[in-house]
């Protein structure tokens, strides 16, 4: 499964978040090299030891914050759950996980993928230090309802975990104003991630499930990995109000 695809006509924050790559699937022979101590989250299940309670999503472990909705995105082809999606005051933040090598993190090659398609279409990008490392301020071009040439502000977030790649899209007054982005900000960082065990190509989209029961971290599960969906169709949302 690719995780990019470029040249949609219209631009969304996920229309310019897949491109055709070659990937290996992984081996369990591989050489795993021992990746430094990480202070932040988005965390990997077996590095949680809180008990605060999260929203159990299947790959995706995501905090409750009063509030906030909690939307699951379905592809109607397939009928898969493919991205959880927070809303808070007027803002969103998108989460989705991804396989991802067990040597190297790909959040670097990733933005540089999407900072080329945001140009390429006719919005502006500015890669800026941020709370989770590196992220994207981008511009997305858009349509009005007047049918002139707008552009709407999307934050690109990225963090590379344990063969593992957790991407977050802030969008609303949170992807300009740091006041708003601090709730979204702080939920992104609660986010558990939940690989499993069975092998992926990189790039591979962990697969999600509809909301269970919030509870604190558990033992790890293994979860297929799902298609991927073509985010200008957006299929049926499943709404949690906390």
């Amino acid at each position: 499964m690719a995780l990019f695809r470029r040249g949609a006509k219209d631009i969304a924050p996920d229309d310019i978040t897949e491109a055709e790559v070659d990937a290996e699937v992984e081996t369990p022979d591989e050489d795993v090299v021992e990746a430094p101590a990480r202070t932040r989250g988005p965390w990997d299940v077996d590095e949680v030891e809180d008990e605060h309670a999260r929203v159990d999503l299947g790959a995706l472990r995501v905090p409750g914050i009063p509030g906030m909705e909690l939307r699951m995105e379905i592809d109607k082809a397939t009928e898969v759950v493919s991205a959880a999606s927070v809303s808070i005051e007027g803002s969103q933040l998108q989460l989705q996980a991804y396989a991802a090598p067990r040597t190297d993190g790909i959040w670097d090659e990733i933005r540089e993928e999407i900072a080329a398609s945001v140009v390429q279409q006719g919005g502006s990008v500015d890669d800026l230090p941020g709370p989770f490392g590196r992220e994207l301020l981008a511009r997305l071009p858009v349509r009005t309802a007047e049918g002139r040439t707008g552009h709407r502000p999307a934050r690109f977030l990225g963090v590379d975990g344990p063969r593992w790649f957790v991407r977050g899209v802030i969008t609303g007054k949170a992807a300009v104003e740091p006041a708003a982005a601090a709730v979204l900000e702080q939920v992104f960082g609660g986010v558990v991630v939940v690989r499993g065990t069975e092998a992926h190509a990189p790039r591979d989209l962990l697969g999600l499930r509809l909301p269970g029961p919030a509870s604190a971290p558990a033992e790890d599960e293994a979860e297929p990995a799902a298609p991927s969906f073509d985010p200008l169709e957006r299929g049926p949302e499943i709404t949690e109000t906390r």
